[in-house]
């Protein structure tokens, strides 16, 4: 587990408080898109498939810090788009750490090597730094020779001044377990405090749609993975609940309002995956406002492949407070490679009425302009 013992502890409470409070959707993790520009054009993502006035928009100091206020979640990961890019982006990091946040600053780390000097180490911040797999794997995933190599030599600067530093991976079609395991030891050697892992979830806006994994697919590859991972000292930014249930040994039900997202549009109905699903003006009316059922495998189509950690993480949370023996027992021996796997939830939504049409906040996007911002 590549999570420190302060943070354990803190979110351990949290979490506890909230169960003692009776509240049963609570924010675990903000996710924060204080803007879409970025400086590369990956072909899993689509932030940056929107025209030049949104990608020009920023949310402001009073907007990020008022949003970890509203939803008061006890850590903030900071995406974007590439989140360097805002100018402001010390200042806010700054307050989030004046309010005792756990702040995770993900960035494809070409900016960092000169902004680095603008943020001082703290427990309170770590530089999530994306980084899909070995080398051409990496460097194919964000369509840019030279960024794995550049990743590399970030992660041991920033390491060597004193900064907490973890890895972000995206696994896509076409990976191997011996190619994750290496990835794995890499990571491993750079002694990075720990690697957030997850299968990529199809964007509707990402200029290819043929590099994502099926949910099948992505269970049989961790549990490939996790045998090889046998003795080595792999270190995961993932409770062992989730592990367990990327090798297909729980059952799990998305919890998508236990990693909120705010972004230049508002707070984003159900979770920072999907779009054109509506926009809520507060946490408040997000939680209040989103039909919760309507999402999440078997119950939307949008959902059937996901099993990504914003959705699923905070699910895991739960069972490991509701099953501490369980918990404790995946935490020393990790997760099952062998047996039956755990059943899907069924499918409801062909049982559903059918919708209302809703008014919700779009943008169209020409082909032109998609191929502008991709080529």
């Amino acid at each position: 587990m590549g999570v420190p013992l302060i943070q354990q502890y803190r979110v351990a409470r949290y979490v506890l408080e909230q169960k003692l409070r009776g509240r049963e959707k609570y924010p675990l993790v903000l996710m924060l898109e204080p803007l879409f520009r970025c400086n590369l054009a990956c072909a899993g993502c689509g932030k940056i498939d929107y025209p030049e006035e949104i990608l020009n928009k920023r949310l402001s100091v009073e907007e990020c810090l008022g949003a970890i206020d509203e939803c008061g979640a006890p850590i903030v990961s900071i995406a974007g788009g590439e989140p360097l890019i805002h100018k402001e982006l010390p200042e806010i990091v700054a307050g989030f750490i004046q309010r005792k946040k756990f702040v995770y600053l993900c960035t494809n780390a070409l900016l960092l090597d000169r902004r680095m000097a603008d943020y001082a180490p703290s427990p309170y911040l770590t530089f999530s730094i994306h980084l899909d797999g070995t080398r051409d794997r990496h460097d194919a995933s964000v369509c840019r020779d030279g960024v794995y190599d550049k990743c590399v030599e970030i992660i041991r600067k920033a390491r060597a001044e004193g900064f907490r530093v973890t890895v972000n991976c995206t696994l896509f079609q076409g990976e191997t377990a011996p190619e994750v395991a290496e990835f794995l030891d890499v990571a491993t050697d750079l002694g990075v405090e720990g690697v957030t892992i997850s299968p990529g979830y199809s964007y509707e806006r990402a200029p290819r749609q043929d590099v994502f994994l099926k949910r099948k697919e992505v269970k049989q590859l961790f549990r490939d993975v996790f045998k090889r991972g046998k003795n080595r000292n792999w270190r995961f930014n993932h409770s062992p609940m989730y592990l367990d249930f990327l090798a297909g040994n729980q059952s799990y039900e998305c919890t998508p309002w236990g990693n909120p997202t705010r972004n230049v549009f508002g707070w984003q109905k159900p979770c920072y995956l999907l779009v054109g699903e509506g926009y809520a003006p507060t946490y408040q009316a997000l939680i209040d406002e989103t039909e919760w059922e309507r999402y999440g495998t078997g119950r939307n189509p949008k959902c059937d492949d996901c099993m990504v950690h914003c959705g699923y993480e905070a699910t895991a949370v739960n069972d490991a407070f509701a099953h501490p023996l369980k918990a404790l027992r995946l935490m020393l021996r990790g997760p099952s490679t062998t047996g039956p796997m755990a059943p899907e939830p069924p499918i409801l939504y062909e049982q559903q009425a059918p919708q209302k049409p809703r008014l919700v906040a779009t943008v169209e996007i020409t082909g032109a302009h998609r191929q502008k911002r991709v080529a």
